[in-house]
């Protein structure tokens, strides 16, 4: 017998159904409680589905919030329902997924997804072979629910379709799904074209199988009149582009005409999808050749759909001049912040340590519509362009950027301000001869009275910051400076975020070129403090840090000091040890102490006791956590991260000053523990502050060492670089103190020291610099060498080649002074141990622009020990394969 409901139940479903729709708080709590007690009668559920599928007298939104609550209780319990309840919810959804109502067929859509996804896919045999032949029905609404439910099914389940664990469904699928990319009803054309587009990204073998048709039947359908149907066509040769590019190319040249017609189509979700087509091909190995032909018809219709939309300037108030910096911000546009841990960087780095940051990574900054649309992905393709095609986009710009910069129209204005910010990094070279000539026009935009072209004339003068510091300061500088200032000061918040991100920017680029205007830049930060509402406060700090970074210790003078240093303390008290914010003032406080060094003094003893706090705070909470995960919550070990990363800053700022802060606190104890976290950032910031502690006063380090070496020891895994490094660095640091003492640890160390300085040169990922993973490994292996040769000389062999190959491309500093010191003594030592590679230390003798005297003697002694002993005829044919600049340098600075 089928399952029929109780007439009193169903009254008393249909009331709580009724009341869950209540604006009422109250009335919504009774009802939660409500579904609590119901859910424990296990045919609660088969009342909800006979709503939503039988239940024709009741309204369309009572039938779907029936489903709805439904998939709730799926999602929350589907393991508990008795089998007779399960089956009677599956029959019944794929009886009905033909209901007349779009909305009830798409509820039921959701509930079958959910139900599959619960891992009924494998024990609903079933549901896909059924929901298959559904598509054949002669009715439409039938067809139409069948395809939605499947189309929400790929989305979900793509991976598992492709399985063998279901006898991969697809290569019955997508010849099925194919077949419909001809259905007369747009709807239904569009789901099959979406639901095989669920597996182009995974190149799904099914689908390879039928890559031509699938392509032949995607231009098939290029002149369709939905829109929905253009989109998932746009969409699919869009990510054919990164897969099966081979079967593109050769009909590329129809397809970039069919992609220029569908940038500019009147329905934006259409011109958006076909926009990303440009962004995509950029990135191709194809691009340049493929496009060189139609950038004459591509670059005007990019640049066009860099203008704002109506819709854009509504939501914007670009039309309406308002000041709105007195108006609160509302916290959820705060995004939040990720703080980066610190990594060591060697100081004079060959390359210049870590890249620039962008103070603002966006293309520009729409924030309230931080949406992705047409004007932002359009810029972003024409960024990408002028990387791919140089200086040879400009004939085609040119002539447009004339038009538009000096246009009436500020709409039209502001967009040919965001084309010459666009294309600043690719053609900067041809830019060069007009900027002079821009410039001036540009700073003039900056007190435009419409804000959006204010702040979109920041972001672009920031992207030529490079250019205008290269000249003389009073050319472009100081009046940049001079308006920069002003907006950060705007009486617009959009306008006073832009100016502080392009601010920060034009630091980094001037570095010390700002120290004459020093006290005008601080009187302007400092002003802004009392100005601003939360959101633009969190960029200020980073304008102040950049300060500091930038102009380091010239900003240790008693006006400044006083300008500078109240404000922020203020902050500091009164924010709480649990408010988010106080990641970008510590990441600022650091910078600052950095910068400062004695002149911070003053105020270091409230703020170290603060960063001790919050380790201890977040140490305390992630030990209650994982005793009683239950209880308590798990902390957010950002803010042990930060307090680190500070204690760093003032360890390097204040140097021996930290001693009396340190012996007063049990910092020590708890770096024993930050050093043993389980998260990598934590361990990177505590070896961080290891190596500081250990240049700033290590007698308090002392004491510890027995038990922070294996610590280090088990860090070197070149798996997690940045850890690997800090603790490589901080084991070379703790060398140089230790000297003799060092003897029993170099065994806990070298091994691994030895394996990842032999190691082929990772590939540059996104945190370093090519070539940084071996430059610690090398100096820590030459300080071991230098405190203990008798210990690390036997090794010599395996590691001299790849030691001299990586620290030849840094200049002359202390670091490489000590490791070189250290190489001498260990081919002291052991001198077979370098005879193989000479030429290699000889390469790497020669990078030393100018060493201390000692160690000139002890370059000149191992060269001329070598000649001697291997005799004159011998070094002539060694020296022979030289390059020609090594032989010149050897003989000029060591007579060899």
């Amino acid at each position: 017998m089928e399952w029929q409901p109780d007439e009193q139940g169903l009254q008393q479903v249909l009331q709580l159904l009724k009341d869950s729709q209540s604006p009422d708080t109250a009335t919504q709590r009774a009802v939660q409680e409500k579904l609590e007690q119901l859910n424990q009668f296990p045919d609660f559920n088969n009342y909800l589905i006979f709503v939503l599928t039988s239940l024709k007298s009741e309204d369309e939104p009572t039938r779907s919030l029936s489903g709805l609550i439904l998939k709730n209780n799926v999602k929350a319990h589907y393991q508990n329902f008795p089998p007779l309840v399960a089956d009677f919810i599956k029959r019944e959804c794929l009886n009905n997924i033909g209901d007349p109502s779009p909305l009830i067929r798409a509820t039921i859509g959701i509930l079958i997804t959910t139900i599959a996804s619960k891992g009924e896919l494998q024990t609903w045999p079933e549901l896909l072979p059924q929901l298959c032949n559904l598509l054949n029905s002669e009715d439409y609404n039938t067809c139409e629910g069948s395809f939605g439910a499947l189309q929400k099914i790929c989305e979900d389940s793509s991976e598992l379709l492709d399985s063998d664990a279901l006898n991969r469904p697809l290569n019955i699928m997508i010849p099925k799904f194919l077949q419909f990319f001809k259905h007369c009803s747009p709807k239904i054309r569009s789901h099959a074209i979406a639901c095989v587009n669920q597996f182009i990204s995974s190149r799904a073998q099914a689908l390879m199988d039928h890559i031509d048709t699938f392509i032949e039947s995607l231009f098939a359908l290029a002149g369709d009149e939905d829109c929905e149907v253009r989109k998932n066509v746009c969409r699919a040769l869009v990510m054919l582009l990164e897969v099966r590019i081979d079967r593109l190319i050769p009909h590329m040249h129809s397809i970039i005409q069919y992609m220029l017609q569908r940038t500019q189509d009147p329905d934006e979700n259409v011109s958006l999808e076909a926009c990303e087509f440009w962004l995509t091909l950029a990135e191709q190995p194809v691009c340049k050749e493929a496009l060189s032909g139609h950038l004459v018809q591509l670059i005007p219709i990019l640049v066009n759909g860099m203008k704002y939309s109506e819709i854009d300037i509504i939501l914007l108030k670009g039309d309406v001049e308002e000041e709105d910096d007195t108006v609160p911000d509302s916290e959820q546009d705060i995004k939040p912040r990720f703080h980066k841990s610190r990594t060591v960087t060697l100081q004079h780095e060959g390359g210049e340590g870590e890249e620039g940051e962008d103070h603002d990574d966006d293309d520009d900054d729409d924030d309230t519509l931080s949406d992705w649309n047409l004007r932002k992905c359009s810029a972003a393709a024409l960024d990408v362009l002028a990387n791919v095609f140089r200086d040879e986009l400009l004939p085609h710009l040119l002539p447009l950027l004339k038009g538009l910069l000096f246009h009436p129209d500020w709409v039209v204005k502001e967009s040919g301000i965001l084309v010459l910010g666009a294309i600043a990094e690719g053609c900067m070279q041809g830019m060069v001869p007009y900027l002079p000539e821009l410039m001036p026009h540009l700073i003039q935009c900056l007190c435009d009275k419409k804000a959006l072209v204010r702040s979109i004339a920041c972001w672009t003068l920031s992207r030529y910051a490079h250019w205008v510091v290269s000249q003389p300061p009073d050319s472009h500088l100081k009046p940049l400076m001079t308006e920069l200032l002003k907006r950060i000061l705007d009486g617009n918040k959009r306008v006073q975020e832009a100016a502080c991100s392009a601010f920060a920017t034009l630091e980094e680029e001037a570095c010390t070129e700002l120290v004459p205007y020093l006290s005008f830049i601080l009187d302007t930060l400092v002003f802004a403090f009392g100005k601003y509402q939360h959101k633009n406060l969190l960029i200020l700090y980073d304008a102040i840090g950049t300060l500091a970074d930038s102009v380091g210790h010239h900003l240790n003078q008693p006006e400044y000091i006083e300008k500078l240093m109240p404000p922020l303390i203020a902050k500091w008290n009164e924010l709480k040890d649990e408010d988010k914010d106080l990641f970008p003032l510590l990441e600022c406080l650091s910078s600052v102490a950095t910068a400062l060094q004695s002149g911070f003094l003053p105020y270091c003893e409230p703020v170290y006791q603060r960063c001790v706090t919050l380790v201890q705070k977040t140490l305390a909470q992630a030990m209650m956590y994982s005793q009683q995960p239950d209880q308590y919550e798990a902390p957010d070990k950002d803010f042990m991260i930060v307090a680190l990363d500070l204690l760093s800053g003032l360890a390097e700022g204040l140097g021996g000053h930290v001693d009396q802060l340190v012996s007063r606190s049990n910092i020590m104890t708890l770096l024993f523990q930050c050093m043993q976290d389980t998260m990598p950032e934590v361990r990177q910031s505590s070896f961080a502050l290891l190596g500081d502690l250990t240049k700033a006063c290590f007698p308090h380090v002392k004491p510890c060492i027995a038990e922070f070496m294996p610590i280090l020891g088990t860090n070197l895994n070149p798996e997690f670089i940045s850890v690997c490094n800090n603790a490589t660095w901080a084991i070379g640091e703790i060398c140089m103190q230790m000297g003799v003492e060092m003897q029993p640890y170099v065994s806990l160390v070298l091994n691994q020291l030895v394996e990842i300085i032999n190691r082929p040169n990772t590939p540059k990922t996104l945190l370093e610099n090519t070539g940084t993973s071996h430059l610690f490994p090398a100096i820590t292996i030459g300080r071991l060498g230098y405190v203990c040769p008798q210990e690390v000389a036997p090794m010599l062999q395996q590691f001299i080649r790849p030691w001299c190959t990586s620290l030849r491309n840094i200049r002359d500093n202390e670091e490489k002074d000590s490791a070189f010191r250290g190489i001498c003594m260990m081919i002291g030592v052991n001198p077979g141990g370098v005879v193989q590679d000479f030429i290699f230390f000889c390469d790497a003798v020669a990078s030393w622009v100018s060493p201390k005297d000692d160690l000139r003697d002890m370059f000149y002694k191992i060269l001329h020990g070598f000649k001697d002993q291997v005799g004159e005829e011998n070094w002539q044919q060694f020296s022979e394969q030289f390059p020609p600049q090594l032989k010149e340098r050897l003989s000029a600075c060591y007579g060899v």
